[in-house]
């Protein structure tokens, strides 16, 4: 076991972990923690852009991109983090472009913004350009971007180091936060890294969905250790279903291409957004546009021999458009479908995509321990986090908003908080339980595979905790992760060693997977409402009277070492905004 000193340990490569490490090293000694090579992180895949309301294109203003977002998230959003993101998005954006980042640019040499389902001039008088992009690759410059910078403040970087806990230590009858515990898979060696502040940025969950576009590393690692360290999840329930991913596959194709001009058609080539959303159409919130995709399958008009899709098209586009503005998803489908898009519409359906809930922080980024106690050195941001902007359902380009916005809060909290704090002393074995569980895992001679375990769970969260849902759809999940939870307590690794034994780790990886989607569905089954994301056919209408709040999820372990989920909740914070009927 080493033991390493750092005054800041950030948690993940991707776009929120960056840009806190940006902020956190100027500050203080900072070291970055990360299951993969910071340029592989998830931010890479994000394609559609970043909402800034520049009025570069036409008139916007932050205060409407404020009621877009509270109205896309269904009201279920804090309204002065939603206020934080909108105001500040201007300086994000400007920030990057300082960096470095090439966005697209208009005539007139300034940043080009472009159109993006939920975003709207006037509090929903018509769709609005406020999307800032680079092509179709945003994400993916973004990510380059931050890591160059990174690079040029000298951060220090700890490649393909899996952090498997979260060590909370109490003093003076207050819960700290002390540092974490990792796994380096050159060498499967335990680290410790004691820390001042520690800030999780390590991503979304989607992982325990079948069709997803989620990476196969997405697999809730920061929510799970936060979660078995007795720290609550926030509305796990809201996960979002991206309307437009390739068919059977859940790769993403971007919101970027119906706001340049993409349609999405019935079997009978029919526009069918018009009848769900007569003003913003194809351009409605994803909720909105998923379920109205999968209404129309419902009802026989899906594409394809078993109707079990529909299109994009893309084809009244001229080429030299597409070529310009999307080329990454124009070769996806020529590469994954043998489509050409130019003339040839693109089968879609929705694919599982964001997690909404997560770590619960306030708007500077530290992790509560209940409704309003902070966890001093404790840090959360972007996917892994929930502050809550997004609510019940996050509007595209939020979600590389969200990273820059409240990464930077995130990273300049902790390092001020680093600066004046003192180290936190270590518990007397920092990484027994780290310890225990590898080993258990290596030397187990059970006869269940990860593989098979994993493979039901997708299965089962396709089938019953999607886009629709009901009680007894949520009660055959709650039933089967329970009996695939017993399974993997006889869980076994067919690699017994120790250098890149990505075996083991797949099946840690499990473990947390199975954790969270129980917490997913029993969140899901106590909601008995339809919000955003959380569709329940049995409970087709929004309840305000009783459900307009936050659900707090805490893992509690009886005497016998049995554990289940507990529930609380915490009110929404609202300012200016009052929840009204959402209409597209």
């Amino acid at each position: 076991m080493k033991i390493h000193k750092y005054d800041t340990v950030i948690v993940g490569a991707g776009g929120a972990g960056m840009r806190a490490a940006i902020e956190a090293t100027k500050r203080s000694r900072t070291a970055v923690l990360t299951k993969l090579y910071p340029t592989r992180s998830h931010t890479g895949a994000a394609q559609g852009g970043m909402a800034a309301a520049l009025a570069n294109v036409e008139e916007d203003n932050w205060e409407w991109h404020t009621f877009d977002t509270i109205k896309g998230g269904d009201y279920l959003v804090d309204q002065d983090a939603a206020e934080i993101l909108a105001k500040e998005a201007i300086d994000a954006v400007l920030d990057l472009e300082k960096m470095g980042l090439p966005f697209g640019r208009t005539p007139e040499g300034q940043i080009d913004q472009r159109r993006f389902g939920g975003h709207s001039r006037n509090h929903g008088e018509a769709p609005v350009r406020r999307s800032c992009y680079s092509g179709d690759r945003t994400g993916h410059m973004i990510l380059q971007t931050l890591y160059q910078n990174c690079i040029k403040e000298g951060v220090e970087f700890f490649n393909e180091f899996y952090v498997l806990d979260q060590l909370i230590v109490e003093e003076d009858g207050v819960r700290k936060s002390a540092g974490v515990v990792a796994y380096e898979l050159a060498t499967g060696e335990i680290h410790v890294f004691q820390a001042k502040a520690v800030i999780y940025a390590s991503g979304g969950t989607g992982k325990f969905f079948k069709v997803t576009s989620n990476a196969h590393t997405l697999t809730g690692d920061g929510q799970a250790a936060c979660y078995r360290r007795g720290l609550p999840l926030e509305d796990m329930e809201f996960f979002q279903f991206h309307p437009t991913g390739i068919w059977r596959m859940g790769i993403l194709l971007t919101e970027g291409a119906r706001g340049e001009g993409g349609i999405l058609r019935n079997k009978d080539g029919e526009r069918f957004m018009e009848k769900y959303a007569p003003v913003m159409k194809d351009l409605a919130s994803r909720d909105v546009v998923s379920r109205s995709i999968y209404t129309e399958i419902r009802e026989g008009r899906g594409c394809g021999p078993e109707g079990d899709h529909v299109y994009l098209d893309l084809t009244h586009l001229p080429p030299e458009q597409l070529d310009a503005k999307l080329p990454d998803i124009t070769e996806f489908a020529r590469t994954y479908l043998g489509i050409e898009p130019y003339t040839d519409p693109i089968p879609i359906q929705p694919t599982a995509h964001y997690a909404m809930g997560g770590i619960p922080t306030n708007v500077e980024g530290e992790v509560l321990s209940d409704n309003t106690t902070v966890v001093p050195g404790l840090y959360a941001a972007g996917e892994v986090a929930c502050v809550s902007v997004h609510g019940a359902n996050r509007l595209g380009t939020n979600s590389l908003l969200d990273i820059n916005v409240f990464g930077r809060r995130a990273g300049i909290a902790a390092a001020e908080y680093s600066e004046k704090a003192d180290f936190v002393e270590l518990p007397e074995n920092p990484a027994e339980l780290v310890v225990s569980l590898v080993e258990q895992l290596r030397d187990s001679t059970g006869t269940e595979r990860v593989a098979d375990i994993r493979k039901e769970l997708q299965e089962t969260m396709d089938a019953n905790v999607m886009v629709f849902r009901t009680e007894q759809t949520i009660k055959t999940a709650v039933e089967k992760i329970a009996e695939l939870r017993e399974r993997y307590k006889n869980v076994s690794v067919q690699d017994k060693g120790k250098r890149f034994n990505t075996d083991l780790l797949e099946a840690i990886e499990l473990g947390n997977l199975l954790d969270l989607a129980e917490v997913m569905a029993v969140s899901a089954l106590a909601r008995k409402e339809s919000r955003g994301g959380h569709y329940r056919e049995d409970y087709p209408n929004r309840d305000d009277v009783n459900f307009m709040r936050h659900t707090m999820a805490y893992r509690e372990v009886a005497d016998d070492g049995k554990d289940s989920i507990r529930l609380d909740y915490k009110p929404v914070v609202q300012t200016r905004y009052q929840p009204m009927e959402r209409k597209y």
